[in-house]
């Protein structure tokens, strides 16, 4: 699953994790939750990203915190 989600290509972003088939970083959804903006806001600046993928990122991050 994590491969369909989360995509780590060097020559890609300098090689920063970002969403499968985009140039978004993951990073970009946490900076924007703990920034106090929602699901929606990002979905909103970042329209490649899909729901699915954000969504699967964060329970992804919620299980590792476990």
């Amino acid at each position: 699953m994590k491969n369909d989600v989360i995509e780590i290509n060097p020559e890609k972003v300098s090689g920063t994790p970002v969403f499968a088939g985009t140039r978004v970083p993951i990073k970009n959804l946490f900076d924007y939750l703990e920034g106090g903006e929602s699901l929606e806001d990002f979905l909103e600046g970042f329209p490649p990203v899909s729901r699915e993928q954000a969504v699967a990122v964060l329970e992804m991050a919620e299980v590792y915190q476990q």
